[in-house]
């Protein structure tokens, strides 16, 4: 059975993710209160980060810095840390 969530990234009733993301506190916080779909979007702005920054995912600092993004994203102001990164336009 699919476990359904109030998104807080997107404010909706959708389905959740099927475990915590990662162990601890925030994987639980993450698995009770994010959507799947919300889940995609933030695998992409992980993404950027770790190309932008040259994150070395190895380095403990690194995976800080994700850890904290991560809450701002979802339970913070929405937004990450900016880079230099601008996306296509729609066409």
């Amino acid at each position: 059975m699919t476990n359904v969530v109030h998104c807080v990234k997107l404010d909706k009733e959708a389905p959740g993710l099927p475990r915590q993301p990662f162990p601890g506190a925030l994987g639980k916080r993450l698995h009770e209160n994010v959507s799947q779909e919300a889940w995609q979007t933030w695998l992409a702005e992980q993404t950027r980060l770790i190309n932008e920054y040259s994150l070395q995912l190895a380095d403990p600092k690194a995976r800080q810095f994700l850890a904290e993004q991560i809450q701002e994203y979802f339970f913070g102001s929405g937004e990450t840390a900016k880079t230099h990164y601008v996306p296509p336009k729609q066409a």
